[in-house]
């Protein structure tokens, strides 16, 4: 079986098991969420969905938040760990929104990438989830099941990316790439990975060196 027909047997599955994916971070705009996942970064989804509440109460837009004192946001989201440079990147990044962007979150990668804090699966997810643009996001979790699934061989996460763009049609990404990330926490997940009660590993085989 070639890569290409895997890929294509591995999306009917994801289809089977989650035929509907909703953003797992709660946010309201693309503003709240460029913030909640810059907030993710080394920190569980669930974690951010309660840190996040108290946050948005205080400040739900840039020009608000760039008013916050860094030290109160560092209170706030110290459960989210890296609190010290997430706070600063947050009114940093505020303040360049308000006096760059008139406060509107770019629908633009490059502009994206350009904010403090904001990396290149951070825009991503942001492209894709607040614009619906086309972008595929990879995290540590895709990129080990790409590898786990023989999508990828694993060399690094920019491959990865490569990979699944180049297998998965552009139209599909931006669900295919929530479907990977909630089929793996519930079927294939890093720890404790049992093949044969995994849908995907079960028929097409497993590698385990991540």
């Amino acid at each position: 079986m070639t890569r290409s027909e895997k890929a294509k047997a591995i999306l009917q599955i994801l289809d089977d098991y989650f035929p509907e994916v909703k953003v797992p971070l709660s946010h309201r705009d693309p503003y709240t969420l460029l913030i909640a996942v810059l907030l993710s970064a080394r920190c569980t989804d669930e974690r951010v969905n309660k840190t996040t509440p108290e946050l948005f109460a205080l400040a739900d837009n840039p020009a608000d938040m760039m008013k916050v004192p860094v030290e109160k946001i560092k209170q706030i989201i110290k459960p989210c760990g890296l609190s010290p440079a997430k706070s600063k990147a947050i009114a940093a990044t505020s303040r360049i929104l308000v006096e760059k962007y008139q406060g509107k979150v770019p629908e633009d990668m490059a502009a994206l990438e350009a904010l403090p804090g904001v990396g290149h699966k951070t825009a991503s997810v942001v492209l894709c989830q607040a614009f619906n643009i086309p972008a595929f996001p990879v995290d540590t979790h895709i990129h080990r099941l790409a590898y786990r699934w023989g999508l990828s061989d694993g060399s690094s996460v920019e491959q990865t990316e490569k990979d699944l763009k180049s297998l998965i049609p552009r139209s599909k990404w931006i669900k295919a790439h929530l479907q990977i990330i909630l089929f793996g926490r519930k079927y294939c997940p890093a720890r404790a990975h049992e093949a044969s009660k995994c849908p995907v590993c079960s028929r097409y085989g497993v590698k385990n060196r991540m």
